[in-house]
């Protein structure tokens, strides 16, 4: 994994940052499709912020420390406890701020943050074969390819194949007590 980054700081996703996410995901929408769909409205927002009430997902902002801009967004998905311990991300860079490494440095971030605070063992990304720019990151920050999920999420009105690429904790790494013993 790189060294931890200075230029950017993760900020857990509110409803109250709905106004700027909006405007963002609205900003980015060609770099964004057909990759994914995130909410531009305020109805859709508010509806997409239910998912992290339970604690099973955790959102959030990468701001850029030296403006406060959002730069992208992260989530950690579908936490598994027990003998997985392990979570499914998602992410996305904002155009205004994409190609500054800001993304590189956010996911190293909430990659230190999953394996240390939430003390998970294994995170994956699954992502669609001709994104280019989300397989090379994931490869600088040290995901292994691990095979083809066809048909794998409903994406921009169809069923989309992805590459599934996964990283486990560094050792030594301290379990969550949800860890069986035996």
């Amino acid at each position: 994994m790189l060294k931890m980054p200075s230029r950017v700081e993760l900020h857990p996703l509110t409803r109250s940052d709905q106004d700027e996410f909006c405007t963002l995901v609205r900003a980015s929408s060609e770099l964004h499709r057909p990759w994914m769909q995130l909410p531009a409205n305020a109805e859709e927002f508010q509806a997409w912020m239910g998912r992290f009430d339970d604690g099973t997902n955790r959102g959030f902002l990468v701001r850029v420390r030296e403006t406060g801009a959002a730069a992208g967004m992260i989530n950690i998905n579908s936490i598994i406890r027990g003998r997985y311990q392990g979570a499914s991300l998602g992410y996305a860079a904002f155009a205004p701020s994409a190609g500054h490494g800001y993304m590189t440095e956010g996911l190293t971030t909430a990659l230190h943050h999953a394996f240390t605070e939430l003390r998970l063992h294994r995170l994956e990304a699954n992502i669609q074969p001709a994104n280019e720019a989300s397989l090379a990151l994931v490869q600088r920050l040290g995901f292994s390819y691990e095979g083809l999920s066809p048909a794998y999420l409903y994406i921009d009105g169809g069923w989309r194949d992805h590459e599934r690429w996964a990283i486990t904790a560094p050792g030594p790494w301290t379990p969550d007590p949800s860890l069986p013993e035996v």
